[in-house]
């Protein structure tokens, strides 16, 4: 399963450059970010290069931020090809607690970045479904 880096960061002008920053400064490169917003503060998601490095330059820089396990898996750029994913998903009554979807950037497919309480139940499954996991 791939490290997922979240971090925890008010919701103002410059914050995403605030944060961009910090990992640039620290030579991290990042692969897949998603941010989700409220009123004041939002969660940025991201998988980067070194989640472990990217961790501490985030907590030495005031942030609150965790590392989560996280399910990326590789579909077909199809109609219907992430339905059919969900939908095996939920015959196994696996729970998802979030999605993103990103791409793989050597093959250019799409890849479901999924993340579940039962990440390793999940990732045996869809391996077992024939699924790519990256």
């Amino acid at each position: 399963m791939l490290k997922q880096l979240s971090i925890f960061a008010e919701n103002k002008r410059g914050a995403m450059n605030a944060i961009t920053s910090i990992l640039k400064e620290n030579e991290i490169n990042i692969t897949t970010l998603v941010t989700n917003d409220s009123a004041e503060f939002g969660i940025v998601r991201m998988v980067v290069d070194d989640p472990t490095k990217a961790f501490d330059a985030m907590k030495k820089n005031g942030y609150l931020c965790r590392i989560d396990s996280v399910a990326a898996v590789e579909m077909q750029d199809t109609f219907g090809s992430l339905d059919a994913l969900l939908g095996c998903i939920t015959d196994a009554y696996l729970n998802l607690d979030y999605l993103y979807i990103s791409f793989n950037r050597e093959t250019l497919a799409p890849v479901a970045i999924l993340k579940s309480t039962d990440g390793d139940e999940l990732e045996s499954f869809l391996k077992g479904k024939g699924y790519t996991l990256l």
